[in-house]
């Protein structure tokens, strides 16, 4: 009996503790509709969102402002991949009317990136309400800056929604852009990991870089910088459809910028920026080569990938499959230059830097400058690499730290 009565209550705990930990984050949605609605009764709403738009019970945006009273949804703003999320990376989004809503789609990923006078005529405010991923090369957090100079220019209000940095909130790395290699990939000066949230994004875009509109930002509750996405009790939804769950999140800043180069990153697999290979490299050569460097909180697995699709297509890869075994000690981006130093050093014939946009090589936009790519070509190791950019993340983070919203 006594064994039963135990059993009941650490289950009883067990119970409290989830429902404590689900409860633990949230969002600036549910505070706007819980706390905050004043501040679009009686408005004519557009809503910039995608499939991320859910509560914490993964109800969706769209569906909750619709129905309430003396709140007006009016149209739906798609950024990359789409209103639900279905586009590839780089698909040309098209404007179309919402079969489920009878709402207008205006594409933010088509003919303009930035809402035009048309689309906004009759709105009086803008929503924001977006999950991102806490790097620079994102495109979400540039649907946002730009659509925040339209609603300046159109005098209408603009609301983000807060919610998590899935990265957190503490961790900053990376050069920071240079003018000469703005981009969609990349629109002012921060770092590649820049550890804030749309919401403190937004006030330092609006201020430092004099977009000034009417901006208001509704913060979460529970949140704090230390928390990882996985700390928030909240569901990961596909945030695009090469970012599945929450430990792709983790390798993007490491394997995207891979990606730009001739290397394939699983893009094609079900594994997407889990591996880095191509059809010239020698897979045990490569881990030998990994390992010697010591490269702390990450252990790679020899992995064979065919990609269905994206670079390599349907040609057989060799390469390395990433395991984080350490968050605080893995280093994405020292982990990426460690990557990239060797296979220019062993494969300098067959790799090369990739795609060029405008005259740039990919890459240089995703690091928001050449001189990484140079310095590697130069022979310089990682640590070198980083200690030449943590002047300019000292600057950012003095400008950084006016904008932080939860301490």
């Amino acid at each position: 009996m006594f064994r039963m009565i135990l059993c009941v209550l650490l289950m009883v705990l067990l119970f409290s503790m989830v429902i404590l930990v689900e409860g633990k984050v949230r969002l600036g949605l549910e505070i706007l509709i819980n706390e905050k609605i004043d501040l679009i009764k009686g408005k004519r709403i557009g809503l910039i969102t995608n499939q991320t738009g859910v509560d914490s019970q993964l109800r969706s945006n769209i569906s909750i402002l619709s129905k309430i009273p003396r709140v007006k949804l009016v149209a739906l703003f798609a950024p990359e991949h789409g209103i639900r999320g279905e586009g590839i990376a780089g698909e040309y989004v098209k404007s179309y009317i919402d079969e489920e809503t009878n709402l207008p789609v205006y594409s933010l990923y088509g003919e303009t990136r930035k809402p035009t006078k048309d689309m906004l005529k009759d709105l009086d405010a803008i929503i924001f309400d977006i999950q991102d991923v806490g790097v620079r090369h994102y495109t979400y957090i540039s649907t946002m800056a730009l659509a925040m100079e339209s609603a300046k220019e159109n005098r209408i209000d603009f609301i983000v929604l807060d919610r998590p940095n899935p990265l957190g909130g503490i961790n900053v790395d990376g050069p920071i852009l240079e003018p000469e290699f703005r981009s969609f990939i990349g629109l002012y000066p921060i770092p590649n990991i820049y550890g804030m949230t749309v919401g403190e994004l937004a006030l330092l875009f609006n201020n430092e870089f004099r977009i000034s509109a009417k901006l208001t930002v509704v913060p979460m509750d529970g949140w704090n910088r230390g928390m990882k996405f996985d700390d928030t009790g909240l569901y990961w939804v596909i945030s695009s459809p090469n970012i599945p769950d929450f430990e792709t999140v983790l390798l993007y800043p490491c394997t995207g910028p891979i990606g730009d180069t001739y290397l394939s990153v699983g893009i094609g697999t079900t594994k997407p920026f889990h591996f880095v290979g191509a059809p010239y490299i020698n897979p045990n050569k490569l881990i030998e080569e990994l390992l010697k460097r010591r490269i702390e909180g990450v252990i790679f697995r020899l992995v064979y990938f065919i990609p269905k699709y994206s670079k390599f297509q349907n040609e057989v890869c060799k390469g390395v499959e990433i395991f984080i075994t350490d968050r605080n000690r893995f280093n994405p981006l020292e982990t990426c230059l460690n990557i990239l130093d060797i296979v220019y050093k062993l494969y300098r014939k067959d790799f090369n830097w990739g795609d060029k946009s405008g005259g740039r090589y990919l890459f240089d936009l995703s690091m928001g400058t050449d001189k990484v790519r140079k310095y590697i070509e130069a022979g310089m190791n990682s640590k070198e690499i980083m200690k030449l950019w943590k002047k300019d993340l000292e600057n950012f983070m003095v400008i950084r730290n006016k904008y932080l919203i939860y301490k």
